[in-house]
């Protein structure tokens, strides 16, 4: 019996498309196909006539098969180059009516944030993301040794510069450049080394001081008190000071809001149970000669929080990470459209 390759080399030269060359593959070399169907006829033929249509068949295999595959190449090849003049898209298109964009729900916070303080007389001030020691700890009375300064915590760089670990330096280039009365509120981005579920390297805060004649803490109260009842949108929101400490304040103190936990949820403005949303106090002595101003003559206080925490509470977002993943589906849900409202 002669084994030709011609008539199968035909076949699948013949082949338009990847899918017609796998069912030439399995018609020539699967468990039943023609050239399997060859192997089967072996057994009936006398020793030497075995051996030598046996080592042919296999020569056959293995010459279907390299063409096959050299087939396969080139279809592929003409296929993707098909599929990408199909789904080219023109970039400078505008953008599709059906996917709008949103203002991510950080930028959301920020500006609610902004217009609350505003609307007590707060501006707007920035400083750049990189600092000195100056501004970042030694203004803000951290004393040497502070573990703040170690390097576990504070991203450190060449020349003795640094990430800011908090926006508190933009309180220290202010009263630094500016003279009091002063109402001064600061987001932006910090940086920490420190990354799971509830903290990232990089997220941000907003700092906010007042720095005026006969400020007390009594003002500091308030300030906050209207902002969180108006920040969450519930009167007479439970809110309540423990005392704590920071280099930069004294007296200091951490601010609860009432909550209720019970049922494994959390809501916040009613129960028996607190939360933790920010920290404050009344401007140290110490900051305030080292930015060139005689504590006997100005007073002032300030207050800094989370905005990745605020957000995640008011919106019910339950992992930080989130917020930083690019989830399109995500950012639709809990963002905003630039012009108000949902998007």
């Amino acid at each position: 019996m002669t084994v030709s390759a011609d008539l199968y080399l035909t076949q699948i030269n013949a082949a338009t498309s990847t899918a017609a060359l796998d069912d030439i593959r399995v018609a020539l070399l699967g468990k039943k196909g023609s050239v399997t169907e060859l192997m089967k006829t072996l057994g009936a033929l006398p020793p030497e006539e075995r051996k030598a249509q046996g080592a042919a068949i296999n020569a056959l295999k293995e010459q279907l098969s390299a063409a096959l595959d050299a087939r396969k190449a080139s279809l592929s090849a003409v296929e993707l180059a098909e599929k990408l003049t199909k789904e080219r898209v023109d970039i400078t298109l505008p953008a599709a009516v059906s996917a709008p964009g949103a203002l991510h729900p950080i930028n959301n916070t920020i500006l609610d944030i902004t217009c609350l303080f505003a609307a007590q007389g707060f501006t707007v001030a920035s400083a750049t993301d990189v600092e000195d020691e100056f501004h970042n700890f030694d203004a803000l009375n951290f004393p040497p040794d502070h573990p703040a300064k170690a390097m576990h915590d504070t991203f450190y760089m060449q020349d003795g510069k640094l990430l800011r670990t908090h926006t508190s330096t933009v309180q220290v280039h202010v009263l630094q450049t500016q003279k009091p009365p002063l109402r001064i509120l600061a987001p932006g981005r910090v940086y920490r080394c420190d990354s799971d579920q509830t903290h990232a390297p990089m997220f941000h805060q907003i700092e906010g001081f007042v720095v005026e004649p006969g400020i007390h803490f009594g003002h500091l109260k308030g300030t906050l008190e209207r902002f969180l009842s108006d920040f969450f949108g519930i009167p007479n929101l439970p809110v309540r000071f423990r005392p704590s400490f920071f280099p930069f304040t004294e007296p200091s103190a951490e601010v609860d809001i009432g909550c209720d936990r019970s049922g494994g949820g959390l809501k916040i403005g009613s129960g028996g149970d607190w939360l933790e949303v920010l920290g404050c106090g009344m401007i140290h002595p110490n900051v305030l000669r080292q930015c060139g101003l005689d504590p006997a003559v100005h007073q002032g206080f300030a207050f800094g929080m989370g905005v990745e925490r605020l957000a995640m509470l008011k919106h019910g977002i339950p992992d930080l990470r989130a917020f930083f993943a690019g989830n399109s589906k995500w950012l639709r849900h809990f963002g905003r459209a630039p012009l108000g409202g949902l998007a």
